[in-house]
């Protein structure tokens, strides 16, 4: 699995996965956004808890350079994980939100 039309198509996928099980809590919906043009993935919440509003970044995904880069990881499991699970190289997979200091001890690609 390494073309770009691969992983814009695996990111489809688990997200499809990850919205399957509604939100744990309040009147909260998924929403996908996929920016093909900048190949720019977001899994977004919104909604309500009560009388609190919810609107948030679950994951954010960004492919550059035939890399995955995730931006926000919101999942439980990690969505690192789920890649790697999916069969990506963890050569591939850039965990963009932590420092580059850290990423190089994570076992993942550091940019």
């Amino acid at each position: 699995m390494d073309t770009i039309e691969d992983y814009r198509e695996l990111i489809r996928e688990i997200f499809d996965e990850l919205t399957e099980t509604p939100y744990a809590y309040g009147n909260i919906q998924f929403e996908t956004v996929f920016d093909r043009d900048s190949d720019r993935y977001l899994l977004m919440i919104v909604g309500r808890d009560d009388d609190r509003y919810v609107h948030g970044c679950l994951v954010h995904v960004d492919i550059v350079d035939g890399k995955l880069w995730i931006q926000r990881d919101g999942t439980e499991q990690g969505f690192a994980n789920i890649l790697i699970e999916a069969g990506v190289d963890k050569a591939r997979i850039v965990p963009g939100f932590r420092s580059p200091s850290i990423r190089e001890h994570m076992g993942l690609a550091a940019a």
